[in-house]
């Protein structure tokens, strides 16, 4: 087996006296869709903003292309080609979807907002920008707002950005939230493609989408990991199905 894209080992993360992750461990392997589910409160969050750096975690350490991460920065990270997206867009709601496309590909290149409106000038990184915007769909909103973009198309757009930095992984955070069930079919297809250029680690509610796509699936309550495994694992765990999944599961 090859080693793994992403490890995560042992991380623990407390804040003040709730322990928001206990030792968490878990992969990301090449080609695949790792899920991480769990109820409200579980540390779904917390563990994502340690992997992606904006927290530091307590103890345990992290891994990204066997290179030890745990120490460095948002932007640094992105810079190695971890590539994020948000349970809450952090788009910029008055630039166009290509311009925020821009924005996606500059930033990770040591760019400054200062220098934004020179550099959009810029023909290399437009082409960049344009490439991840026809991937997602977007090629004939590139002119448009993005507040007058429909949410799914937003939820498009934050993929175009992180396709931007060329990533070996991709962190996604409830891509499919507020999404109707004809868009998270959509975004399901999607991802289903997406996986076979970089492996994704995948927190999501939604779970006829998380059990369409993952091949592994990781399980959090209060912190903790109860369970890692395939969907059949998961769905005939009855710590799990007590946990969060329900006896219908």
């Amino acid at each position: 087996m090859t080693d793994p894209v992403l490890s995560v080992q042992g991380i623990s993360k407390s804040f003040g006296a709730v322990c928001a992750s206990d030792g968490i461990s878990l992969d990301l392997r090449q080609g695949e869709i790792h899920a991480i589910i769990g109820p409200n409160g579980a540390g779904k969050s917390t563990l994502i903003a340690q992997i992606c750096g904006g927290l530091r975690p307590d103890a345990g350490r992290i891994d990204f292309l066997g290179r030890d991460i745990t120490g460095l920065s948002v932007p640094a990270r992105a810079r190695l080609g971890l590539a994020r997206t948000f349970q809450i867009s952090a788009l910029a709601m008055e630039d166009t979807a290509l311009q925020n496309a821009m924005l996606g590909a500059l930033m990770p290149r040591g760019g400054r907002l200062g220098f934004f409106r020179p550099v959009l000038r810029n023909a290399a990184l437009r082409d960049t920008a344009m490439q991840a915007l026809e991937r997602v769909g977007l090629a004939d909103q590139a002119a448009l707002r993005t507040a007058e973009l429909s949410h799914g198309q937003r939820r498009q757009l934050e993929i175009a950005v992180a396709l931007t930095l060329r990533p070996r992984a991709f962190v996604m955070d409830e891509p499919m939230a507020g999404m109707g069930a004809e868009g998270s079919r959509q975004m399901t297809a999607f991802l289903e493609g997406l996986r076979e250029e970089a492996p994704i680690l995948l927190v999501e509610h939604d779970m006829d989408a998380v059990f369409a796509l993952a091949d592994r699936i990781t399980v959090l309550v209060y912190g903790r990991c109860i369970a890692t495994g395939t969907v059949a694992e998961i769905r005939a765990s009855r710590e799990v199905r007590e946990a969060y999944l329900g006896e219908d599961a």
